[in-house]
């Protein structure tokens, strides 16, 4: 038989048995559907969180209070922890590759303006914050440096500000955080939200005044800058060494915006690979069916069998021609599967916006590989039994 001659028998098989094929071509675009979309959905969550994470950039350093991993001390040892003070702070912007650091203290207290009021969350930091969090002021200007105990400014969200204010500026208008007079000297621009979090519906305050305010001994977080061309677990060890010179043991914990995407990416690539499985499952479903319908059109075309064999078709052309068949099965439903699948990645993206989308197309050529896989597969059971018919008693039993 010539390639024209087998690609029009493929072909003629597949259309004489519509409804059949129709359903095996279904079962098999189903399960490449559910891969393409759930592994869209899986990617998309994926740059959208570490998007979110590296909105800050990603040479950072957080320094918080206390060790995260377990020690084999006594528990008398908990009451020497030392809390971050705002005189490590300044130590660590002596650390080489260190460019600029940011004491942290956060609350939620009440923010009061003309007979208006609205509880926030209230960021007491350093005036390195638009350059270490990426984060400037669209009007005014942000904290400025300040040797004294903090003098009573403040620096609002753009969502707090208009909350307050409306569209009036409200540069130099005196308002009530926590209770405490302050003086507006800036608000910032838009930063959206991360995670759920507004960072707009926030206001800005000296550390040092928020530690009063709270009623704190220590800062909650120091944040560090670093220089892009150092190696961030060598500042880190650095900044290490010289918090333990301070407070004589390791009683804080060090972490580094390369460590955190590292774990964020491993447990979102988890994910992904899960919704993939989901997907296979219904792939698996897809190749029981082209078995199936495979099985029983050996059944129902001996007497054709029979025909191409006393033609002179040897058992090898027999095998291959429903091996055809089913690998053209399992294509067109392949292809049906990755037009749905993308198609409908598309318009979750386009209705759901909040809900960010991004074809894998490692994972769909995966999905298409495995879908012709199955296709073969399920196929070569029923060409074998197909190939092995007797041509006489094929035509007699007809």
């Amino acid at each position: 038989m010539r390639a024209p001659d087998v690609a029009t028998y493929v072909l003629t098989a597949v259309r004489a048995q519509r409804g059949r094929s129709l359903l095996t071509i279904t079962g098999i675009a189903i399960g490449v559907a559910t891969v393409v979309l759930l592994t869209a959905i899986g990617e998309g969550i994926h740059r959208f969180v570490l998007a979110e994470f590296s909105q800050f950039g990603t040479n950072l350093i957080a320094v918080t209070p206390g060790k995260t991993s377990t020690l084999g001390l006594s528990g008398a040892m908990l009451s020497t922890v030392r809390p971050l003070s705002l005189a490590d702070a300044d130590a660590l912007e002596q650390v080489p590759d260190v460019e600029a650091v940011v004491a942290v203290v956060q609350g939620n207290a009440a923010v009061e303006a003309g007979g208006r009021s609205r509880r926030t969350l209230v960021f007491g930091a350093g005036p390195k914050v638009p350059e270490i969090w990426a984060m400037r002021p669209a009007i005014g200007r942000f904290l400025p440096e300040d040797s004294g105990g903090g003098r009573p400014f403040a620096v609002l969200g753009a969502t707090l500000s208009e909350e307050l204010f409306g569209s009036h500026s409200p540069l130099g208008a005196r308002i009530r955080v926590g209770g405490e007079p302050f003086r507006v000297i800036g608000v910032m621009a838009r930063k959206g939200q991360m995670l759920g979090f507004d960072l707009d519906d926030t206001v800005f305050i000296p550390v040092q005044r928020a530690l009063a305010m709270f009623d704190r001994d220590g800062l909650m977080e120091i944040d560090l800058l670093y220089d892009r061309a150092a190696d961030s677990s060598a500042v880190a060890e650095r900044v290490r060494e010289l918090l333990i010179r301070r407070h004589q043991h390791e009683d804080f914990s060090i972490t580094t915006q390369d460590q955190m995407l590292e774990v964020l990416g491993s447990v979102l690539n988890v994910l992904t690979l899960v919704v993939g499985a989901l997907g296979a499952i219904s792939l698996a479903v897809g190749g029981i069916g082209i078995l199936t319908i495979m099985t029983i059109a050996v059944r129902e075309r001996r007497a054709e069998i029979g025909l191409l064999r006393a033609l002179g078709a040897s058992r090898d052309q027999i095998m291959g021609l429903f091996l055809l068949e089913a690998l053209l099965l399992a294509l067109l439903g392949g292809l049906a599967g990755l037009i749905i699948g993308a198609g409908g990645a598309w318009l979750i993206g386009l209705l759901v916006p909040a809900l960010p989308t991004h074809t894998a197309w490692d994972f769909v050529l995966i999905a298409e590989v495995t879908a012709a896989s199955i296709g073969l597969l399920a196929g070569v059971l029923p060409a074998l039994r197909a190939a092995a018919l007797d041509p006489v008693a094929a035509l007699h039993d007809e």
